[in-house]
């Protein structure tokens, strides 16, 4: 089967459920459309534990000197939370159309697990925080499968949970799969770093150092620093600016308060140093930062 495109009922399915620029909700909490119309270079973005599956346009994650290329050919995943760069190519007259899926994580480990128990005779494979893999007609299928439920509640209360647990299954034995598991499994020093994500992703507004978050995990701050970079690509200091930034773009497009209260929030001491970091990130002010979502990403949720 030719993937340069995908099929035409998937894209017509994906138009019906995603009429307006931006994010569309669907009737499965962790599946999402987006609908762009514009090309989009060098925009930090941050990506939680899941898949994105372009069905039109192209999109290329930029992290530590590799492309990531996630098309109609390409889907992409992801298995920690991880900041990275991405641009994207998509106009009003061929809009890109593309999935989310978030991972239930509980459900992805659940799978991994069994994955391992038949598999034990193979090689594991390095983890990974990004993946890449080529787009095929059995993935294809179930997102075409998902995507009909999609249109139809009935359907989507019997067969959704099915779908879903079917697309975490593809994913994690697809040909990058075996990278994502070695980091959702969480073993050895990966597994420490996964676990201290976790802790960062709780506490990512309080005063953490390199020293303390290592010690929290039994890792010398060295090691601790060299395998975090490893996966994420990312200093353990970049990653939680990273964090604290993005957490704080959102709330400022949901106007969750003023600006300084909100730096507060995240972390920061002082406004000003907030403010400066957060246009060397975005290349942008908050406020125009925050405009630029609410054009792009429709309704922030």
């Amino acid at each position: 089967m030719n993937m340069s495109e995908a099929p035409a009922s998937l894209t017509d399915l994906a138009r019906r459920l995603a009429p307006r620029p931006g994010y569309n909700s669907t009737g499965l909490d962790s599946v999402r459309l987006l609908r762009s119309e514009a090309i989009l270079e060098d925009v930090p973005v941050l990506y939680r534990p899941g898949a994105v599956f372009v069905l039109q346009g192209s999109k290329q994650g930029f992290l530590e000197g590799e492309v990531y290329r996630y098309d109609a050919d390409h889907y992409l995943a992801v298995s920690v939370p991880v900041a990275f760069r991405m641009a994207s190519q998509a106009s009003p007259e061929r809009p890109l159309l593309a999935i989310y899926l978030d991972f239930d994580l509980r459900l992805a480990a659940e799978i991994v697990t069994e994955l391992g128990a038949r598999q034990q005779a193979s090689r594991p494979s390095p983890a990974r925080s990004l993946v890449s893999s080529p787009m095929d007609p059995v993935v294809a299928d179930v997102l075409l499968r998902t995507l009909r439920a999609l249109c139809d509640p009935g359907e989507l209360a019997i067969l959704g949970p099915g779908l879903l647990r079917e697309l975490h299954y593809r994913v994690l034995v697809g040909p990058q799969g075996g990278a994502l598991a070695a980091a959702l499994q969480q073993r050895g020093a990966v597994g420490r770093i996964v676990r201290s994500l976790a802790r960062i992703r709780e506490c990512y507004h309080e005063g953490l150092s390199v020293t303390e978050l290592a010690a929290e995990v039994g890792m010398s701050a060295p090691s601790y620093h060299a395998h975090f970079k490893t996966l994420t690509g990312s200093t353990p200091i970049q990653y939680v600016k990273a964090m604290r930034l993005h957490e704080a773009r959102l709330m400022i497009a949901r106007q969750e308060g003023p600006i300084a209260a909100i730096a507060a929030r995240v972390g920061y001491a002082s406004a000003a140093q907030f403010s400066r970091d957060f246009r060397r990130h975005f290349r942008r002010s908050a406020t125009e930062e925050a405009r630029w979502m609410r054009e792009h990403l429709g309704e922030i949720v």
